[in-house]
């Protein structure tokens, strides 16, 4: 008795969820029905069928070869999917399918948005690229650079100096304002352990308060430094609008655009169900979602948001479209060329190291990494194509070259390396003709 109980609940389950993706469908053909075609990239190639269907077979082997729970992928190009399929199970504890209205965990694609929201308040004069962030957030007046000094004896020993100028909104931006994450070196995990961040409840005014006690990692603007400047960015938000991070968001970017399930806490037993989870082996990142979920009064600028790929493909398009959609312009041209070009590659006096994660021929923007050169390994791509990915492994292409988005949404650690840099390959395989034989640089 208990079994067919067991049978039935999963045959509901099954039911809702075709339900569900036949509303986001409908839904889907109207985003797309509506969305705008612009002409840049008009004469781009199109895909072959028969080179997508090998971006098929990449997934369908990664789910059955257990390295991946599910996976939802869609290519767009003019304005409408050329290739949309889903994958394996959202969560392979109840084996319920990946469908469309699955949500996933942004993690580092939050980043972007936040970095949108900022620019929209510069466009309208509210906020300047050259304010320092202490003009918002006087505990960043006098802040402290930490330098590991090691002498001739083998010997380290951490010394403190002044920081020769201020950070600056440029610098949150750019990931250049010295303020990093406790990965780059054992100094700075000591510090960052002993200054419990994120024990217990906190929100955005008191997370950028305690990294402020903290001593920046390299002076600002000299070194591009993953790390938390995008979570004291999304407090500059704050102070400035007048509103929470989420509120101001809602407001100005996801309501507009049509972003309905774009948040940064699910609120119904409904929603929870439809969240993707990782599987139980990727256990960084089981316990990075724990950690998510333990502070819902934290809206993480940085990576708290969770979302569908229909909504994420809305933001897409409109970055895709210039800064604007559906007739409605999100940022002024010279805000959206201004974000969209690389500002720490060769003359900027911008240094970085093996921790560059905009990876191998990409520069950086304003919360994008931008495409400047081949690099050393020629990955495929196009000069100016913005990209940007997440510890969780979702990722966004945008090509305005071939008039193209490409998004991955996963939730996955271990893999998302190899993974990553084979969607690269396969998306830009399938747009490859038969009398071109390379496209990354036209």
């Amino acid at each position: 008795m208990s079994l067919l109980r067991s049978e039935i609940r999963k045959a509901n389950a099954l039911v809702g969820a075709y339900a569900r993706v036949c509303a986001l469908i409908v839904g889907l053909i109207g985003y797309f029905a509506n969305g705008s075609t612009t002409v840049i990239g008009a004469e781009a190639i199109a895909p072959s069928t028969e080179k997508l269907d090998l971006l098929t077979d990449f997934f369908q082997n990664e789910v059955a070869s257990k390295r991946l729970p599910g996976a939802i992928v869609l290519i767009q190009q003019h304005g409408h999917p050329v290739y949309l399929k889903t994958f394996g199970v959202r969560d392979v504890g109840t084996d319920l399918p990946m469908t469309l209205d699955t949500m996933f965990a942004l993690h580092s694609m939050t980043k972007p948005v936040t970095s949108l929201a900022a620019m929209m308040l510069v466009d309208a004069g509210k906020l300047s690229l050259d304010d320092p962030v202490s003009k918002y957030l006087p505990s960043y007046a006098d802040i402290k650079v930490g330098t590991e000094r090691v002498d001739a004896q083998g010997k380290a020993s951490l010394e403190f100096v002044q920081a020769e100028r201020p950070p600056t909104i440029r610098d949150l931006l750019l990931q250049t304002s010295g303020i990093a994450a406790d990965y780059v070196g054992d100094w700075v995990k000591k510090l960052y352990s002993e200054a419990h961040l994120l024990d217990g409840h906190f929100d955005n005014a008191e997370f950028a308060e305690r990294i402020a006690r903290l001593p920046l990692t390299r002076q600002p603007g000299t070194f591009w430094r993953y790390g938390h400047s995008t979570n004291v960015l999304g407090r500059v938000i704050e102070i400035v609008s007048g509103e929470t991070l989420y509120h101001f968001m809602r407001q100005r970017i996801f309501d507009p655009l049509g972003m309905r399930h774009t948040k940064f806490v699910l609120d119904t037993p409904e929603e929870r169900a439809l969240k993707a989870e990782p599987l139980p082996s990727d256990t960084i990142l089981v316990d990075e979602e724990r950690m998510r979920r333990a502070h819902p009064e934290w809206e993480s600028g940085g990576g708290g948001l969770v979302s569908t790929i229909v909504d994420y493909a809305r933001f897409a398009q409109m970055l895709l479209d210039g800064g604007q959609l559906d007739g409605k312009r999100y940022l002024s041209s010279a805000a959206f060329e201004d974000m969209t070009t690389d500002h720490i590659g060769p003359g900027s006096g911008v240094g970085h190291d093996y921790f560059y994660f905009p990876g191998d021929g990409f520069g950086f923007g304003y919360g994008l990494a931008v495409r400047t050169g081949p690099g050393e390994t020629n990955q495929p791509g196009s000069i100016g194509e913005l990209k940007w990915d997440s510890g969780a492994g979702t990722y966004i292409g945008i090509d305005r070259k071939l008039d193209m988005i490409y998004i991955l949404m996963e939730q996955v650690d271990k893999e998302r390396g190899p993974i990553r840099v084979a969607l690269r390959k396969l998306v830009y395989d399938a747009f490859t003709s038969n009398d071109v034989e390379r496209i990354e640089h036209r």
